[in-house]
């Protein structure tokens, strides 16, 4: 099988593409592949960092998918995937119940006035 040159260029742009078809076709996905870094290790190699466990096990529902269309749109068909996990790349949600609790651990009278008023923090 071939092995032609690609650049992290390619790897780049073929990632963002896959990730905005993605997008449209399942969002579930997307969001969980959206924060995932890929980098060309080596000629062969493409390290791939990524924030969970739950995170990877979305990623490999579909990593077929890209990694078939970016080994035939470069021609380069010895590609060895490594794994890293980095948990800065992880994305929290910040609701509005967090930052009020943000802000009542600085002044506890907010948790009387929630208990008084019954605030929808929802």
């Amino acid at each position: 099988m071939p092995s032609n040159h690609f650049t992290e260029t390619d790897l780049h742009n073929e990632w963002n593409k896959f990730l905005g078809e993605m997008q449209s076709k399942d969002i579930i996905v997307y969001n969980a592949i959206s924060s995932f870094k890929l980098r060309k290790k080596d000629e062969n190699t493409v390290e791939i960092t990524y924030p969970s466990e739950s995170a990877k096990s979305e990623f490999e529902k579909v990593r077929g998918d890209f990694f078939n269309h970016f080994m035939h749109k470069v021609s380069h068909f010895n590609i060895v995937i490594e794994y890293k996990n980095d948990i800065t790349l992880k994305k929290e949600i910040v609701t509005k119940r967090k930052i009020f609790d943000k802000f009542a651990e600085l002044n506890p009278v907010l948790k009387d006035l929630d208990e008084i008023f019954k605030f929808d923090l929802n």
